[in-house]
This record gives C-alpha cells, sequence and structure tokens, in this order.
C-alpha cells in the first residue's frame, strides 16, 4: 500500500504538472496568483463569442476588497489586458443616450484627464463559466494616444452599460500560480 501510493500511477485528476497546468492561460476559480506584490485568487472564469468567430477568455482576480479583470485575447499573438470596473457615469453625461441614439459611441472619450480613441466594436456573448449559456452584448474599445492604456464600454440589453479601464499586460508579470488548497 506505501509502495503503491509513493510509486504507484496517480489518479488522471490528481496529476498536475506545473509547467504545463499552472500558467496564466489555465488560471481556474480557486488558483492564486501574484501580480504588482499582491496576491489574487481567481473568484470567476468567463468566455466571450465574439461575432467575428474568435473567442476571449476573462479571469476575475480579487485580493482584499479590490477587484481587477484578467482578458486573454488572440489576434495574430496573444494579448493580455488588466482593467478593473469604472462608475459609466464617470464618462460624463448623455454617452448612454448618444449610444442609444447613434447605436454607437462617441469616437472619443476623457476619463482622468486621458483622451482614449475608438479602436474596435463588436457584438458577442458572454459565456459565463465558460459555459454554454449565452447573454448577447455590445463591446467597444478605446486606446489613448500610446495605445498602452484602454477603456471598454460594454451595453447590456436596451440600456445597462459598464465601463472598465486598463493595461496591456504581460504574461511575465504574474507570477507563482498555485491552486488554494
Amino acid at each position: 500500500m506505501v509502495w503503491n501510493r509513493m510509486f504507484g500511477k496517480k489518479k488522471k485528476d490528481e496529476a498536475l504538472d506545473p509547467f504545463q497546468d499552472l500558467v496564466l492561460s489555465k488560471l481556474k476559480v480557486g488558483y492564486l496568483v501574484d501580480y504588482d506584490m499582491n496576491t489574487w485568487e481567481v473568484t470567476e472564469y468567463n468566455m466571450y463569442d465574439w461575432d467575428d468567430g474568435d473567442y476571449s477568455y476573462e479571469w476575475e482576480l480579487t485580493s482584499g476588497n479590490q477587484v481587477l479583470y484578467l482578458e486573454r485575447e488572440e489576434d495574430d499573438e496573444v494579448e493580455w489586458v488588466l482593467t478593473k470596473r469604472i462608475s459609466f457615469n464617470s464618462l460624463g453625461a448623455g454617452i448612454s443616450k448618444y449610444i442609444e441614439q447613434n447605436e454607437d459611441p462617441p469616437h472619443e472619450l476623457e476619463y482622468e484627464g486621458v483622451k482614449y480613441y475608438l479602436d474596435d466594436g463588436s457584438g458577442g456573448y458572454l459565456c459565463k463559466g465558460g459555459g454554454k449559456q449565452r447573454i448577447e452584448f455590445l463591446y467597444w474599445e478605446f486606446l489613448d494616444k500610446s495605445e498602452e492604456k484602454v477603456l471598454t464600454i460594454e451595453q447590456w440589453g436596451e440600456d445597462k452599460f459598464e465601463a472598465s479601464v486598463g493595461i496591456y499586460v504581460e504574461e511575465y508579470q504574474f507570477t507563482n500560480i498555485l491552486p488554494k488548497a
């Protein structure tokens, strides 16, 4: 019995390869990861199915009372974006009305003194937990002049809007990926 525990085959669900399984793109709910001198817990996972046939993946990271969203998208290369939610109203009065009247946001927005320019927009579906249930939404991405800062607007239904701001990050900035248990 001791011999089998020490040298026997592991069950498939027990086997964890730290070189293949403990990487940023394979984060799971409950995993821990270090970023910017804080330890973050993965508290949610979502997949986005875009109208053009592409997919992107998002992990909600929580540290204390802070919540960030890490998104992985692949165009010609893998890109990582780290964002935080902001109050949609902080983008200025009349933005939601503008979108409702024009079916798109203005081409330029300002948030906390930074000007952002509309870069991309798309429709898609949120698949919570990566599951099959799909929630339809519209999405617009704005970039600052340096193309390092990101501002996004999401429209859910006719009149529910959310906004986020963030930055592009690199995979190497995230370390010590571990399952929580």
